[in-house]
């Protein structure tokens, strides 16, 4: 079994994002990168024209700028040893929203972009990028969003996903896992929708 080190770091930033790269590399290389944060305040489910311009700075800054910058600082490092693993955690959002999310839908589907930009970048060098966007997941952003009344959550899941359930962490992580070995070698720019068959329903159910 191996070890795991938390570091405390703002990722919305430069500075958070190199410092947390570099301590990673310091343990002997850099193999995967998974950008995995998001937020959504509860009191930012706004139309455009009510967005508040530092919301929308912040959402895109967490959302979108940190999967650009921890990549800017764990790229040299998997260029040096030869190849290396890139997951965004993107969202169903990306591909198809909803009122009332415009900096959250743009981040996502900012980071669907990036991924597929990155990918074409370092196919040659050996390093993969992919995306994976989730559905409704139980975790603590999805609770927030509905007072934290998972009932409520699983009663819009059985609405919105054909399946009929929401998601566990561990079915995100599944895929994650799947995509960073051997055996996803030849994908590199692609997403993986783990939603329940959500994004097969076309539209949002009412």
């Amino acid at each position: 079994p191996g070890s795991i080190t938390f570091v405390n770091a703002d990722v919305a930033g430069a500075a958070g994002c190199e410092a947390l790269v570099n301590q990673a590399a310091a343990t002997g290389s850099v193999d995967v990168l998974v950008n995995n944060v998001g937020i959504q305040p509860v009191d930012s489910y706004l139309p455009a024209h009510e967005f508040p311009e530092e919301t929308w700075d912040r959402i895109l800054d967490v959302n979108l700028k940190s999967g650009f910058l921890m990549s800017k600082y764990a790229v040299p490092f998997m260029l040096k040893q030869g190849g290396g693993v890139i997951v965004n955690i993107a969202s169903v959002q990306g591909r198809q929203s909803m009122k009332g999310v415009p900096a959250y839908a743009a981040s996502k589907g900012g980071m669907i972009s990036l991924t597929q930009q990155l990918a074409l970048e370092y196919a040659e060098q050996n390093i993969r990028v992919l995306a994976v966007n989730p559905g409704t997941i139980e975790t603590s952003l999805a609770m927030e969003s509905v007072n934290h009344d998972l009932e409520a959550l699983r009663i819009a899941a059985e609405r919105t996903h054909p399946m009929g359930r929401i998601g566990k962490p561990e079915d995100i992580a599944s895929v994650v896992l799947f995509l960073s070995s051997d055996a996803a070698s030849f994908m590199t720019g692609e997403y993986v929708n783990v939603d329940g068959g959500m994004m097969a329903q076309g539209s949002w159910a009412e």
